[in-house]
């Protein structure tokens, strides 16, 4: 194939999913290498946060850190609120995201960006394309009894996942040649997926040190809860995940993209982020296969 000859520009919408949605940084990751040029991008929740991170241009700084930390460096970064409303307060999370990589205003943004959220009270869907690249984030990943919801214009706003777990329709004026939707509530699988995991060809050690070094900082302020706690959290990361996966093909059935990769649900834990590499990998392994299916 000649990639330069049959590049196609892509709207990329990234769904819901809790730490599966590494594997959108394993998609991302081919369809640059295999010519596919991406304008517009739109997720909620953790496809908000991994496609904003790419619109930023900080893919590699954000692939090399969540491919080092551990579980309890994890959790560390979980500012416990233990409020009626949420969980996690959250800013820790984004404060250190911001440290690492720096804020942009969406409107700079070299591709168009659309964070999804959701508005209770109203039952309605809020897209968020201007303003701080890291708010727009914070509010879109607000899962309910997790995170705290966030205020925004005098609206208090929740996880986009609730209302809408691959939102598409915000791409639907966008003048690209494919619409490529990821859902990470997909079909259940019996066994786990052979997974190859390969070295992270993008470790920055200037980037792993200054990391350490604010983890490390941010752990001696709080005491981090054993696993015990989340027991009841669990619980409801699985109901919602089981709501995410209906949804899901509801709103693919009505607005069906060109082509759907599918990561299945119980692909990893919500909270596993410490196994990015995998979750990585499967993404990749993911887009090749799928992708190609779709477009050849």
């Amino acid at each position: 194939m000649n990639k330069k000859k049959n590049k196609k520009t892509v709207s990329l919408v990234l769904g819901s999913g809790g730490a599966r949605g590494l594997a959108h940084i394993g998609i991302i990751k081919w369809m640059v290498e295999n010519g596919y040029q991406i304008k517009s991008i739109s997720g909620c929740s953790i496809g908000a946060l991994i496609g904003g991170v790419y619109a930023a241009g900080k893919l590699a700084e954000f692939e090399s850190w969540i491919c080092e930390i551990d579980k309890f460096e994890i959790f560390s970064l979980l500012d416990l609120a233990w409020k009626t409303n949420g969980l996690v307060q959250g800013d820790k999370i984004i404060n250190t995201l911001v440290t690492l990589l720096g804020d942009q205003l969406i409107e700079d943004l070299p591709l168009n960006y659309t964070a999804v959220a959701a508005d209770i009270e109203n039952e309605k869907e809020v897209w968020i394309n201007s303003g701080s690249l890291f708010d727009a984030i914070r509010a879109s990943i607000s899962l309910p009894l997790f995170f705290t919801p966030v205020h925004r214009n005098g609206v208090l706003l929740i996880d986009g996942g609730v209302l809408n777990p691959v939102p598409i329709a915000p791409t639907f004026s966008d003048d690209t040649d494919l619409t490529i939707a990821v859902n990470l509530g997909g079909a259940l699988i019996k066994h786990k997926p052979l997974i190859i995991k390969t070295k992270n060809t993008s470790n920055n050690h200037g980037i792993q040190h200054k990391i350490k070094n604010f983890i490390s900082n941010l752990s001696s302020e709080d005491k981090v809860r054993t696993s015990q706690d989340w027991g009841a959290y669990d619980i409801a990361n699985q109901a919602f995940d089981a709501m995410q996966s209906t949804i899901a093909r509801q709103k693919l059935a009505a607005y069906p993209a060109d082509v759907v990769i599918e990561i299945a649900r119980n692909a990893c834990g919500t909270l596993e982020f410490d196994r990015a590499t995998e979750m990585i990998q499967l993404g990749y392994n993911s887009a090749q296969k799928q992708i190609t299916i779709f477009t050849d």
